[in-house]
């Protein structure tokens, strides 16, 4: 299953760095995930300031 960010997202750009894919980019407002790219690792929602990522 794989992680998605809520509207939680502060837009800090923490998650990207942690995404051993690249799953993370950018969004308009805050940044998503690519489903198809994650690989449910969570390193991401460790890395989350705010818990704004959990599993979709």
């Amino acid at each position: 299953m794989a992680y998605a960010i809520s509207e939680e997202c502060i837009a800090c750009g923490a998650c990207v760095d942690s995404c051993p894919v690249g799953a993370i980019a950018e969004g308009d407002p805050i940044y998503v995930i690519d489903a198809g790219t994650c690989t449910d690792c969570a390193a991401c929602v460790d890395t989350c300031p705010v818990t704004a990522i959990a599993e979709a």
